[in-house]
């Protein structure tokens, strides 16, 4: 059976999606934007923030689920420009312990709402 996953503490969906659904010990997380879930906007000065932001919402889902970072086995990161490749990469790998997760990441044309990134995760119990 699955269980829909939702925090006030992350963005609303924007589509016809949840944030998060929980398969079994399986937690399949939606795509997270840098939307700052108190106030709506869209953070897109920088790819640090932008990331920061997309993981603090990330890590708002697995808590919500009762999961952490740790327990996070998969990403997939989109971003706007690879050049921004490391910047990502430093901000992103502050989330993790010794051991982070699978992963890869992807230029993509656009994102939604032009964002700069978008990351998803898989987290296993």
């Amino acid at each position: 059976m699955n269980t829909v996953i939702y925090t006030k503490n992350a963005p609303e969906p924007i589509g016809p999606y949840k944030q998060a659904i929980l398969a079994g010990n399986t937690l399949y997380v939606s795509g997270q934007i840098p939307i700052n879930p108190q106030t709506g906007e869209l953070v897109s000065e920088s790819y640090p923030k932008a990331t920061e932001q997309v993981m603090k919402n990330i890590s708002a889902i697995l808590q919500a689920a009762d999961m952490t970072f740790d327990n996070v086995v998969r990403c997939t990161i989109f971003v706007a420009d690879l050049a921004h490749f490391g910047e990502v990469n430093e901000v992103y790998g502050k989330f993790f312990g010794e051991i982070s997760p699978s992963r890869e990441c992807v230029q993509v044309a656009a994102l939604p709402k032009g964002s700069l990134v978008e990351i998803s995760a898989i987290a296993v119990r």
